[in-house]
């Protein structure tokens, strides 16, 4: 390392976010960004640890202390060749990603300041970007063909894998635009669509075909492929049927996220079609990121109120004796959306929803607790009888997504990220869409 002792000078200093009355009046990203000498000094931080863990917690095996010491060295094409060696999109892991290795970090153990690893890889990718290193490449075709169905960014990973191998690939999707759950889950405050644009600009130069709007069922795949890779996500959200759901004014999270999303990229609604949070008290039912982001949509439309209420219990703030170090911390978590306005509860369930005119006004909560299980595994709920009822004129449904069911397929039909795992983060999406293109590099050789 170029500077071994940098973590005992230098403190952890995010860039933090731009100010909350500012933010919430546009869609921009709200995340700001160190100036070079700043970042620099960042990376300086990452020790000579020994057994880097970051490594092993990073679902695509990123290796931080190389690549942040080229960046402290200024050494920023090198920087990105390293970090590209294992990542094909740092731009949007370095945007979007929870950042797993940085819970890992020797520094989170010793000071509970880790290395800004993922403002870091972000600030390579953008410098990569700016300095004209990252260019399109020409590829010399192998003579077969790959159809890629669903173009999210596990699809994006596929394709681009085996692009770059020499196959000519189609990239599919039923929507207008690729991106997937980048594009339509994941606002423009966390991430603008820009950085996706570009990003497919550069496949489309490289040789990746495009077919958008263009849906196409598992039954009948499109002819002429030498192989497929099913990566279509888990889109099934999972609902909660209970008196009340027929409602109107109830909606699930991502038809609210996705309709906005596609509102800034110039797509009109009618205003029966339309799910806006103005002037309304909203309700999100579940805790999770999905739920944060309905909270930072529902501000910048300009609500009356946000309640977001959690079934699991409150975690505690800062450390989890029960997922200690170096593993992923259950602790409270506030973002950037939180930070804007809302009101957040706990082992809260929701019995049912309540009309007037066929629109929800109201919904009684109740608290439960968890007991254990006197066999053993998951806790069980139970209500405590302590109920309320709960204004709201908007409700959001937030509570994840059902994993897709097990299918049988061909042999030269393969399935990737969300699609095989069911939900979990879009860096394991990229994870597992690499490990797929490679098994389908090595069966198409065969």
């Amino acid at each position: 390392m170029g500077k071994p002792k940098a973590f005992l000078e230098i403190p952890r200093i995010e860039a933090g976010y731009r100010p909350i009355h500012e933010r919430i009046t546009d869609y921009g990203e709200v995340e700001q960004t160190l100036n070079a000498r700043d970042r620099r000094a960042q990376a300086s931080r990452c020790m000579d640890c020994g057994v880097p863990f970051c490594h092993w917690a990073c679902p695509l095996g990123n290796k931080p202390p190389e690549w942040n010491d080229a960046l402290y060295k200024a050494k920023y094409k090198e920087a990105y060749e390293l970090l590209s060696a294992t990542n094909d999109f740092p731009e949007f892991t370095g945007r979007i990603c929870p950042a797993l290795c940085e819970k890992s970090c020797v520094l989170k153990l010793s000071c509970n300041e880790p290395v800004t690893i993922r403002e870091d890889e972000a600030a390579i990718a953008e410098m990569a970007f700016k300095e004209g290193y990252i260019q399109p490449k020409t590829i010399e075709r192998n003579g077969k063909r790959v159809a890629v169905i669903g173009a999210g960014p596990a699809g994006m990973v596929v394709a681009n894998r085996l692009n770059r191998k020499g196959y000519t690939v189609t990239l599919f999707d039923k929507t207008e635009s690729v991106g997937g759950l980048l594009r339509w889950g994941i606002p423009n405050f966390k991430l603008n669509k820009n950085i996706i644009d570009r990003r497919v600009a550069l496949m489309v130069e490289e040789g990746i075909e495009l077919a958008l709007n263009t849906p196409v069922s598992i039954d009948k795949l499109p002819k002429g492929y030498d192989a497929y890779c099913l990566c279509t996500g888990a889109e099934t959200p999972r609902d909660l049927p209970i008196e009340g759901r027929e409602l109107e004014g109830i909606h699930f999270a991502m038809d609210m996220l996705s309709q906005q999303n596609r509102v800034l990229a110039g797509a009109e609604f009618s205003p029966e079609e339309r799910i806006i949070a103005k002037d309304k008290k909203v309700l999100v039912i579940g805790g999770g990121d999905t739920g944060s982001d309905c909270i930072g949509t529902s501000n910048r439309q300009m609500c009356k109120s946000v309640l977001q209420v959690e079934i699991m219990p409150e975690p505690p703030v800062g450390y989890n004796a029960m997922t200690p170090w170096p593993a992923w911390p259950n602790v409270k978590r506030t973002s950037s959306s939180h930070e804007e306005g809302c009101e957040r509860r706990w082992c809260i369930t929701t019995n049912k929803f309540i009309g007037k005119k066929g629109h929800v006004v109201a919904a009684e909560i109740e608290e439960i607790e968890w007991k254990p299980n006197p066999e053993g595994g998951r806790p069980e709920l139970v209500k405590t009888g302590k109920k309320e009822i709960v204004e709201c004129d908007l409700v959001l449904l937030a509570m994840g997504f059902l994993k897709n069911p097990d299918t049988k397929l061909p042999k030269n039909v393969f399935i990737a990220g969300d699609a095989a795992s069911g939900a979990s983060l879009v860096v394991r999406a990229m994870a597992h869409a690499r490990e797929v293109a490679q098994q389908m590099d090595e069966y198409l050789q065969k």
